[in-house]
């Protein structure tokens, strides 16, 4: 059995979720200790007691100690599986943060796999669920899955209530994403949204955004009311469409933070990004290196910066498989990432 620290790094939730999902890809039992060590309040919250469980039921694993609150688990896992499943985080937890430890076993099953989660679908310190459907995923396409989401209902904080589909077909074998360059730029596209809030806050996201990224976008804005979403809320994500990759940035909305400084944040990111010549952004960058590491061969990615997060999920998936990452600064902007 292996013994993972969850303390290791940075010590937060996704360590956790991705060293679940490692464990039901690969067949290895694993101990998680010290979970969330490194959080005000460690051990599981409701959204990663949701995700475990949820793994589980994907491999028909034996899971012991889980609990909210709990500091250790023992994970045994069984064959990941196909099928038909529904999880509710039962408050405004991630469903995206749900979604990444599902993804790696929905797509190791071999078989056709549709999740239905419910929670919140934009929600502080979580990627927001367009920048998960249109980077992630779609990025994902590019490394030859074949995953299809459906929206049924937004949701956000305090309530959650949001509700999304997420499909994949069977036989998607994973190829290598080997782009040390982004190359051409092909479009730049984005949305924003608002839910039983006033359209201009939409609007203004939007204008900061094009305002930040100096170039010409197309960045579509919606208004969503109770039929499309539970409660009130927003975000506004922005993508970039490149010859070889797919880049992207995204905020949600908050209470007390202004719509322009939202959109202003992630115009200059993603536009920070493109004169940088990065292949990745900073959160796909974290975000696709458990998948990098089960590709077939080796693959190669530039980005702007390794986060807290990406150095730990390397640290964490050198642990589960023979893979190994290297970290090196390609110039003055630019660090290489090569995964043999």
């Amino acid at each position: 059995m292996l013994d993972i620290d969850g303390s290791h790094g940075e010590g937060g939730g996704q360590l956790l979720r991705t060293a679940v999902a490692l464990a039901a890809v690969t067949g290895r039992p694993a101990r998680i200790r010290n979970i969330r060590a490194r959080r005000d309040k460690p051990g599981l919250a409701a959204q990663h007691l949701t995700a475990v469980r949820a793994v589980g039921e994907l491999c028909d694993a034996r899971i012991e100690g889980l609990a909210l609150g709990a500091r250790e688990l023992h994970v045994v896992p069984g064959a990941p599986r196909g099928g038909e499943f529904r999880f509710d985080v039962g408050t405004a937890g991630s469903v995206t943060l749900v979604l990444q430890a599902l993804v790696p076993v929905m797509l190791a099953s071999g078989s056709a796999c549709r999740v239905v989660v419910a929670g919140g679908t934009d929600v502080r310190a979580a990627p927001p669920l367009d920048y998960f459907r249109e980077v992630l995923l779609r990025l994902l396409a590019r490394m030859g899955a074949r995953l299809r989401l459906a929206v049924r209902r937004r949701g956000y904080f305090p309530r959650g209530g949001g509700e999304v589909e997420l499909a994949c077909e069977a036989g998607a074998r994973l190829r290598p994403f080997g782009a040390g360059a982004p190359g051409r730029l092909v479009a730049l596209r984005g949305a924003a949204h608002v839910a039983n809030l006033p359209a201009h806050i939409a609007a203004r996201m939007r204008d900061a955004a094009l305002a930040a990224l100096r170039r010409s976008a197309e960045i579509d804005v919606a208004v969503l009311r109770e039929d499309g979403a539970q409660g009130s809320g927003g975000a506004i994500v922005a993508w970039a469409d490149t010859e070889a990759s797919v880049l992207g940035a995204g905020e949600v909305a908050q209470r007390g933070v202004r719509a322009e400084t939202l959109g202003e944040r992630v115009g200059a990111s993603l536009r920070d990004d493109l004169e940088a010549g990065a292949s990745l952004d900073v959160h796909a960058a974290d975000q696709l290196l458990v998948y990098l590491a089960l590709a077939h061969g080796r693959s190669v990615f530039t980005t702007r910066t390794l986060s807290s997060h990406a150095r730990t999920a390397m640290w964490l998936i050198e642990q589960f498989l023979p893979v190994r990452f290297d970290a090196a600064a390609q110039d003055a902007r630019l660090t290489r990432v090569d995964v043999r």
